[in-house]
């Protein structure tokens, strides 16, 4: 390895804040900063910084303040997502299990015939069996000893993560895929499999906390031509916001997450709503979806 690719020696929370300063940023209390840095690993925050600097140089007026409340926003904008996200999480296990329940038995989720694709159905079967094993839910204990380890569907469904379910919705039989997504959602199945798919792996980012401000998908979900015709763009966290109102069939829990959410971001003046992808008149936009 040469000088260049040197890995970097640790440094103290007092020389990062010294760091900091010296590329322009201010910093008003440096006991708080420490204390903060002390809390919040520096490089978990450095992500938070890019939107202030240039040539690793911070804009002239940027303090760590700012820099903290990005950190804060995103944090609570994640948990307010997270609520969304359990509810469509939860919905589509009744809806999967009630199908394949009804249309092919109990145990009609084991049968490869089921399915498009049998070397899919085989790989997704034993991720489902890793997870069942894994669980100490009462309920999947209760299975093993009184059913010798054959679980319905209604029960196995309820330790899929949501990207497993993502997948086992991917692989139903497309007149299944169909009858879930018109039944449910009246929207035509091609989307709700990818926006399942997009959901699902920015589930896991909330999951493990990651930056959702100012971040760009590389999972996208696919949008209506009528959205992009709004200038809606499918790479960003707007679009993902914007596809679960459409998932979420309770109105007074989309109404509250709207309501909260205006009232998230007008609490952090410096937030710029638009680096998310947010359209001028995007409270309306949800509000009418």
């Amino acid at each position: 390895m040469d000088n260049g690719d040197r890995i970097k020696e640790p440094t103290t929370f007092q020389e990062q804040v010294d760091i900091l300063k010296e590329r322009n940023l201010q910093i008003e209390d440096e006991q708080q900063a420490r204390e903060i840095l002390g809390r919040i690993n520096y490089y978990r925050l450095s992500a938070y910084m890019l939107t202030y600097k240039a040539d690793n140089k911070f804009q002239d007026g940027v303090s760590f303040s700012d820099i903290y409340n990005l950190y804060e926003f995103d944090k609570k904008l994640r948990n307010l997502i997270m609520g969304l996200l359990e509810t469509i999480e939860v919905t589509f296990r009744t809806h999967i299990a009630y199908l394949i329940a009804h249309k092919y038995g109990a145990t009609g989720y084991m049968n490869p015939e089921n399915f498009i694709t049998k070397k899919i159905h085989v790989e997704l079967m034993d991720k489902l069996y890793l997870e069942i094993d894994r669980s100490d839910e009462l309920f999947i204990k209760h299975h093993k000893s009184k059913y010798k380890g054959v679980f319905p569907v209604w029960v196995a469904i309820e330790v899929v993560s949501f990207g497993l379910l993502s997948k086992i919705y991917s692989n139903l039989k497309n007149e299944d895929k169909l009858e879930i997504a018109i039944t449910y959602c009246k929207i035509p199945y091609k989307y709700i499999r990818s926006w399942l798919h997009a959901l699902s792996t920015f589930r896991n980012i909330c999951a493990h906390f990651g930056r959702i401000y100012n971040r760009t998908l590389t999972i996208k979900p696919m949008l209506h031509k009528k959205d992009l015709a709004k200038d809606i763009k499918n790479d960003t966290v707007f679009s993902l916001i914007l596809i679960m109102g459409k998932l979420i069939k309770d109105n007074i829990e989309w109404g509250t997450f709207v309501t909260n959410l205006r009232a998230l971001i007008d609490q952090y003046e410096k937030v710029d709503v638009e680096l998310m992808g947010f359209p001028e008149k995007w409270e309306h936009l949800l509000r009418s979806i």
